[in-house]
């Protein structure tokens, strides 16, 4: 079976997911928008942010992102509010990233830092 169609709301399943080429996902993701008549200056990125969030939680213990998802959206957030806070903390590091491409070590040990203090009040009082 193949996802057909994107809903922030509800997770894709992750196999189903991953099987799916980048540009199909990013096409999900827009449809979704286009759908739901969100008007964005940057729908495109918007969408972009959103796939690389699902594919980090699709990833499970990978990453910390599927747990902090799920810590978010107990703390009461919806699952489309918890990946654009998620989507926050990765713009922000790509942004340091970019900043200082010379970066040593893990690069995605800020990233990962910065997860961990995120919960769901703070990024409530941040937009």
């Amino acid at each position: 079976m193949k996802i057909d169609s994107y809903d922030p709301l509800t997770a894709p399943d992750a196999e189903q997911w991953l099987a799916l080429d980048e540009t199909e996902r990013i096409q999900l993701a827009l449809d979704y928008h286009i759908r739901a008549r969100t008007e964005l200056p940057g729908v495109n990125a918007h969408a972009m942010l959103h796939v690389v969030v699902e594919n980090q939680v699709a990833l499970g213990d990978e990453t910390p992102v599927r747990d902090k998802l799920r810590q978010l959206m107990a703390q009461g957030l919806d699952r489309h509010d918890a990946v654009h806070a998620i989507a926050s903390v990765l713009i922000h590091h790509l942004s340091r990233l970019r900043r200082d491409p010379d970066a040593v070590g893990d690069v995605n040990a800020g990233y990962y830092a910065a997860l961990k203090r995120l919960n769901a009040r703070k990024w409530l009082r941040s937009g």
